[in-house]
């Protein structure tokens, strides 16, 4: 079992940054791979960003491209997520989610593990 724990969502101004962390225990090992999926209310989950947990490679979603930077520390097992530029439309519950095979994949369906969320609201 992986735990994931995130924090640092809050209350922001359209134009500000925010950083969001994710703190993983329990069975991490090298191939996970470690993403942030998003919801806003009524809508679907959908994906923002993936790192793998031993290559460094990363992508994003097109909304998000440019202005979010997805890192992590693996000597703290950490996964951080840097967002520039934050609008309104980024409102949302943000979620760390870890698959068990390091696909990297862009579908929710691919992760095993779920935080439980922090929520990001963006005034304008």
């Amino acid at each position: 079992q992986v735990q994931l724990v995130e924090s640092g969502g809050e209350l922001v101004q359209a134009g500000d940054s925010l950083r969001l962390s994710c703190a993983a225990s329990g069975r991490t090992y090298s191939g996970n791979s470690m993403a942030w999926f998003r919801q806003a209310p009524g809508k679907e989950r959908e994906f923002v960003a993936v790192i793998t947990w031993s290559a460094d490679s990363t992508y994003y979603a097109d909304s998000v491209k440019g202005r979010f930077t997805i890192s992590k520390d693996n000597a703290k097992n950490m996964v951080y997520l840097q967002m520039n530029s934050l609008q309104p439309e980024d409102t949302a519950i943000y979620y760390c989610a870890a698959d068990r095979f390091g696909l990297a994949a862009t579908n929710k369906n691919a992760y095993t593990y779920w935080g439980q969320g922090t929520q990001v609201t963006v005034s304008s």
